[in-house]
């Protein structure tokens, strides 16, 4: 004869409904922490050797957010692993270098990300200070057009895809109530000093919320993180999930294991032994 063991039903039940309330925790801590990069000065291009913060900025200063950057020499190594000296929540580089160009982010031992910043350090003479995050539909956007040793009202074309905009005399435009339209790439030239690097400008769709009567209205689009956008927050799910998976099934297992044994309460269910007649 074959014995099988077999948890009864109000206790597997009681099991489900235990590893149910972990993985929607873990998905709450997941989804709820995040982490916001800003960087200081607040442009997408900095000249060679200036001084650049970066910072995570978080609502839970537990969380062990540690800042990260992709460049064309190295992935994934964080502050203070040969650049940048950490302090805090933030990353100070003293002297940044155009090989420091690359992707920064900040990112928890848990397993989230903070949105990612696309650094570019230039050893020419002309920048194009425009902004760091993703710029929300219907605001305006004021890109700069700046030498480092010169003022920055100097006369400076400005183009989009290669193509030129407008000129400038007084060396910034200001486009007002973007739309998805403008998402390109932006440069900027100033006769007699060089022309800047590109820089992409995301711009984001704004949000379809309807308020209720009873509710008071939403904030600006002044205050809401660029993050809050479906797609994004689709990705960071979907790669918490990812993450936390293995971990997951190892619970389910040892929760198993152990509630299994420890119970000991068992139904035997008595199986025909296939080698007897009868």
């Amino acid at each position: 004869m074959i014995k099988m063991s077999i948890i009864p039903l109000r206790e597997r039940m009681e099991e489900i409904s235990l590893l149910w309330l972990l993985f929607v925790t873990l998905l709450l801590i997941c989804t709820t922490n995040q982490a916001h990069l800003t960087v200081s000065p607040s442009s997408s291009q900095l000249f060679k050797d200036e001084f650049v913060s970066l910072i995570c900025e978080e609502d839970d200063s537990s969380a062990g957010w540690t800042l990260r950057r992709n460049t064309s020499k190295q992935q994934r190594t964080q502050c203070g692993d040969g650049w940048g000296k950490p302090a805090g929540s933030s990353c100070n580089i003293s002297y940044i270098d155009p090989l420091e160009s690359g992707v920064y982010w900040c990112e928890s031992g848990e397993g989230p990300i903070s949105n990612m910043v696309n650094l570019t350090v230039t050893g020419g003479s002309v920048i194009l200070q425009s902004p760091v995050l993703p710029v929300m539909e219907g605001d305006d956007v004021t890109l700069l057009c700046k030498t480092k040793t010169t003022p920055s009202n100097l006369p400076a074309a400005f183009y989009k895809d290669g193509s030129l905009i407008r000129k400038q005399p007084t060396g910034h435009m200001t486009i007002q109530h973007l739309s998805r339209s403008d998402e390109g790439l932006y440069k900027c030239d100033i006769s007699g000093h060089g022309e800047s690097p590109s820089s992409w400008i995301t711009v984001t769709e704004k949000p379809t919320t309807t308020p209720s009567p009873t509710t008071s209205a939403p904030p600006s689009s002044s205050v809401l993180s660029p993050d809050s956008s479906s797609l994004q927050l689709v990705f960071r799910v979907v790669l918490h999930l990812v993450v936390f998976c293995p971990y997951f099934i190892s619970t389910v297992i040892m929760v198993s294991l152990y509630r299994c044994r420890a119970k000991g309460n068992y139904i035997h269910v008595c199986c025909k032994d296939p080698t007897r007649r009868g």
